[in-house]
């Protein structure tokens, strides 16, 4: 999620609720969670998500990030930003904001 308190929120998760930060830089911070998942929280300064505007984002698991962003493209749907190594956020029917999210490798 992209927020205008996202110091506060960051301290919130970890002194709060007790998540361990994987990643933090300038802007930017990253929870893991006990379930694998992740809770990614950046500040309105960390360039290239200026596209998230409508809340939290979910992600969607998929195996194979390249042909899961083709079939979306296929449908019509709209990309934003730039695809990362393992993520390609995206714009649904109801305007908010999803991503794709590549499987991690088990290895």
């Amino acid at each position: 999620m992209r927020t205008g308190k996202a110091e506060e929120l960051a301290r919130f998760f970890q002194d709060v609720l007790g998540l361990e930060s994987s990643h933090t830089e300038a802007d930017f911070w990253a929870f893991d969670l006990k379930d694998g998942s992740q809770v990614e929280v950046f500040g309105e300064g960390f360039a290239g998500k200026d596209h998230l505007t409508t809340g939290p984002v979910v992600g969607f698991i998929v195996d194979d990030l390249k042909e899961a962003t083709e079939e979306l493209k296929r449908h019509g749907v709209e990309l934003l930003g730039d695809a990362g190594p393992s993520w390609q956020h995206f714009r649904a029917p109801d305007g908010g904001v999803y991503e794709l999210t590549q499987r991690a490798d088990p290895s």
